[in-house]
């Protein structure tokens, strides 16, 4: 009969899988005693047929149980390879500054050097700083459920940072010229979405005739020939509840330099902002009176992504030691 203690001695699973061949392929020795079987007489091929099922079955229950036991092995073997004392002292430093605090950090470093204050707020915020000062009214899609993170008592996470120019309008008299770097909450999961994200949006605020658009497009060209070099920079009519009137900034494609790519959906412009000219009725929530100001916004990750060839934003939230290496 078939000697089936060389499956137990197997080492790994190249060898454990040779011995599988090597009983059971098509060629095999059970295989080919299977065929054996028409040469027998009625009553002895009864017996050993059945004889050869169990054989099978044993071998096939053996070899299962010797995969799963060098699977497992070769398993902890990878994870003793990977593993990381996390006591060990290496004086060279060895991490890196992630991706999204890098871009934070030269966002925030170009707008204090422009003279723009850093101001700061609550991630969990009411109704009337996160949407009715903003003039958002009861109707607006972007109180919807799928979107915002709400809680039983009526507050919600919230879902951008223009709360803090809201606050800051309310304890400041203009002139005002600020930022509002933070994390900021959403109900969305996909290559370029996550429900926790991170914005950077600016305000500026004087008496009525000092600030204009003119000032606004000055500003983000600055900002982002800062940001990504020499690009070309467009402004497209949009719209916010919130400025009036508004735009959508767009770059010239940074991979292809404008000649029309995958990234940029063979266009030649990235999208990277929105902005606009703050309008009255967020004047009017805050008690200002004969003012005039811009506004604008970005998502970090947008900008992390870019500057980096990062394809997914998942990747960043991830903690993988791998991708962070890059970055040293």
């Amino acid at each position: 009969m078939v000697d089936l203690s060389e499956i137990k001695n197997a080492l790994n699973l190249d060898e454990l899988e040779k011995i599988r061949v090597k009983l059971l392929g098509r060629n095999g020795v059970i295989t080919q005693k299977f065929k054996e079987l028409k040469n027998l007489a009625p009553e002895e091929k009864k017996k050993v047929a059945k004889e050869l099922n169990e054989l099978k079955e044993k071998a096939t229950k053996l070899i299962a149980e010797k995969k799963v036991e060098l699977e497992e092995k070769l398993l902890e073997e990878k994870l003793k390879l990977e593993r990381i004392d996390v006591t060990l002292f290496n004086p060279k430093p060895t991490g890196a500054i992630h991706p999204i605090t890098d871009t934070m950090n030269k966002i925030i470093d170009f707008f204090t050097k422009m003279n723009f204050s850093v101001e700061t707020g609550p991630l969990v915020e009411d109704d009337f700083h996160n949407f009715e000062a903003l003039n958002l009214p009861k109707y607006h899609p972007a109180r919807d459920m799928q979107d915002t993170f709400y809680f039983k008592d009526g507050t919600l996470l919230r879902t951008h940072t223009s709360p803090v120019q809201i606050r800051t309008m309310m304890k400041q008299k203009p002139p005002i010229r600020m930022i509002s770097p933070g994390a900021v909450f959403r109900r969305d999961y996909d290559l370029t979405h996550t429900p926790m994200f991170h914005q950077v949006e600016g305000l500026v605020v004087d008496s009525k005739g000092k600030v204009s658009f003119a000032n606004l497009k000055f500003i983000l060209e600055s900002f982002l020939i800062h940001m990504f070099g020499d690009v070309e920079v467009r402004f497209r009519p949009s719209f916010f509840p919130f400025t009036e009137p508004s735009a959508e900034v767009d770059i010239s494609c940074i991979f292809c330099g404008g000649k029309g790519c995958r990234v940029c959906s063979h266009t030649g412009w990235l999208e990277v902002l929105g902005c606009g000219v703050v309008d009255s009725n967020v004047f009017k929530a805050v008690g200002f009176k004969d003012v005039s100001g811009y506004a604008f916004g970005l998502g970090v990750e947008r900008f992390a992504m870019l500057l980096n060839s990062i394809g997914d934003l998942r990747s960043m939230y991830e903690g993988d030691i791998r991708l962070m290496e890059q970055f040293k």
